[in-house]
C-alpha cells in the first residue's frame, strides 16, 4: 500500500518541486479566468470577485474578495519575497558590493528604461500613472522559461537573473510604497512605525520567534491598511524583522502556500477581464503600447546598457563564461512580467476598461518575451553547453519564488 501511494504522489511531489511548476500553474489559472470572464457566466463570475462584504466595511477592512487577495494575500507573498531579499543581503548574491553591483545596476536599468518608454508614450494622456507597470520582472515565469531552455541558459546567467529579479522585487515594493498609496494618514503611519520598532525589539532582545511576532505583524498590516500606503508592504517590513536564523524556516513554511494557492488565486482574480471587442484599437492605445514596448524592448535594452556601463568602467565584471549576447538574452527573460505588473495595474488605474487594456497588454508581453527568449537562446545557447556541467558541480540549485 505504501508503495502504491508513493507511486501515486511522486509525480505530484516532483511537479511541486519543479521550478517550472509555478509558471505553468499561473498560465493555466490565467487562461481559465479569461475564458470564464468571457463566457455566458461572465457577469456572475466578475460579480463573485467584487461582491461587497458589508461587515468588513464597518471594521475598516477590505470590502470584497479581490481586495482581500490584493491587500492581505499579497502581503504574505511579500513576506516570502522579503525573506528571500534579506537572506541574499545577509549571505547570498547581494551580500557584498562586489557581488551586488552588477545585478543591482542591471535591475535599475531594467526598471528605468521601461518607465521612460511608457512615460514618453503617455506623457500627454490621462494614463501616465501606469509608468510603474512595465518595470517588474516575474521570477517564476522568467526562471521557469529559463529552466525549459535547460543547458542553453548557463547556470551563472540564471543566478544573475535571480539576483536581478530579487532587487527588482525590492524596487517594485519601493515604487508601490512611494507612488501608489492613497492619502497618507500620519497617525496610522506613526502607529506602524511603533509596531515595526516593537518587532525589531523582539529580534534585538532575542524573544522567541512565534505568536507574539505574528500578532504584531497582523497589527502592522491593519494600521498600514488604514494609513493610505499599500497594505501588502507590511509583508516585506515583517520579513526584515525576522531573525536571520529563522529566515529559511519561515520561507519554507509559506513557500508552497504562496506559490500554489495565493499566486494562482491572485492570477485568477486579477485576470477576470472582458476582452475588448475592438481588440485592435485596444492594442493600439498608448497604455498597451507603453506596456508592451517597455517589457519586451525596454527591459532587455535597459539591463544590457546598465551592465555594459558598469563592466566597461570597471565597477563590475561579467560572471564566468558569460558573453554579452547572453546578457542581452537574459534581458528578454527579465521582460517576462506578470504578478507585480498586474498588481501595479490595479493600483495605477481605477477605470476597469483601462485596467483590462493594461492586463491584456501584460499577457501579450509575457507571451512575446517568452517566445523571444526561447528563440534567442535556441540560436546562441550552444556556446555555453560545454561549461554547464562544470558549473553545476560548484553551484547549488536555484531556489525560486515568483515576483
Amino acid at each position: 500500500m505504501r508503495l502504491f501511494f508513493n507511486r501515486l504522489f511522486s509525480p505530484i511531489r516532483y511537479f511541486i518541486n519543479d521550478s517550472r511548476a509555478v509558471g505553468v500553474i499561473l498560465i493555466v489559472s490565467t487562461v481559465i479566468s479569461v475564458i470564464l470572464a468571457n463566457s455566458s457566466w461572465g457577469n456572475t463570475y466578475l460579480h463573485f470577485w467584487h461582491n461587497e462584504f458589508h461587515f468588513a466595511e464597518s471594521l475598516h477592512l477590505p470590502a470584497n474578495l479581490l481586495e482581500w487577495i490584493n491587500n492581505f494575500g499579497m502581503g504574505i507573498f511579500f513576506l516570502m519575497a522579503g525573506t528571500e531579499i534579506k537572506r541574499e543581503l545577509v549571505e547570498g548574491e547581494l551580500s557584498s558590493f562586489k557581488k551586488a553591483v552588477l545585478p543591482f545596476g542591471a535591475a535599475v536599468g531594467g526598471m528605468l528604461v521601461p518607465a521612460l518608454i511608457f512615460t514618453s508614450l503617455n506623457v500627454q494622456t490621462a494614463h501616465l500613472s501606469g509608468w510603474g507597470i512595465p518595470t517588474a520582472t516575474d521570477i517564476a515565469f522568467s526562471l521557469g522559461v529559463a529552466s525549459l531552455l535547460g543547458k542553453r541558459v548557463p547556470l551563472n546567467l540564471k543566478i544573475l537573473l535571480m539576483a536581478l529579479a530579487i532587487i527588482d522585487d525590492l524596487g517594485a515594493i519601493v515604487v508601490i510604497a512611494l507612488f501608489y498609496g492613497g492619502h497618507i494618514q500620519w497617525i496610522y503611519l506613526g502607529a506602524a512605525a511603533l509596531i515595526f520598532g516593537a518587532l525589531l525589539g523582539c529580534t534585538y532582545f532575542k524573544i522567541k520567534f512565534g505568536i507574539i511576532n505574528i500578532i504584531l505583524a497582523l497589527c502592522l498590516w491593519f494600521v498600514i491598511l488604514q494609513s493610505g500606503i499599500e497594505a501588502s508592504i507590511a509583508g516585506v517590513l515583517f520579513a526584515f524583522t525576522v531573525p536571520v536564523h529563522k529566515l529559511v524556516s519561515v520561507e519554507k513554511a509559506i513557500h508552497n502556500f504562496v506559490n500554489f494557492f495565493i499566486l494562482p488565486l491572485f492570477a485568477i482574480a486579477n485576470t477576470a477581464l472582458f476582452l475588448p471587442g475592438n481588440f485592435g484599437d485596444a492594442l493600439g492605445s498608448t497604455v498597451s503600447m507603453g506596456i508592451m514596448a517597455g517589457l519586451v524592448i525596454g527591459k532587455p535594452l535597459g539591463i544590457f546598457i546598465a551592465c555594459y556601463i558598469l563592466v566597461s568602467t570597471g565597477f563590475a565584471q561579467l560572471p564566468t563564461n558569460i558573453k554579452w549576447k547572453q546578457v542581452l538574452g537574459m534581458g528578454t527573460l527579465a521582460g517576462i512580467g506578470f504578478t507585480m505588473s498586474i498588481f501595479t495595474t490595479m493600483l495605477a488605474y481605477t477605470d476597469e476598461s483601462v485596467r483590462d487594456i493594461a492586463k491584456v497588454a501584460i499577457l501579450l508581453s509575457v507571451s512575446l518575451s517568452a517566445i523571444l527568449s526561447m528563440g534567442y537562446f535556441n540560436f546562441i545557447g550552444f556556446e555555453s553547453i560545454k561549461n554547464t556541467k562544470e558549473l553545476k558541480r560548484h553551484q547549488p540549485d536555484l531556489h525560486l519564488h515568483p515576483a
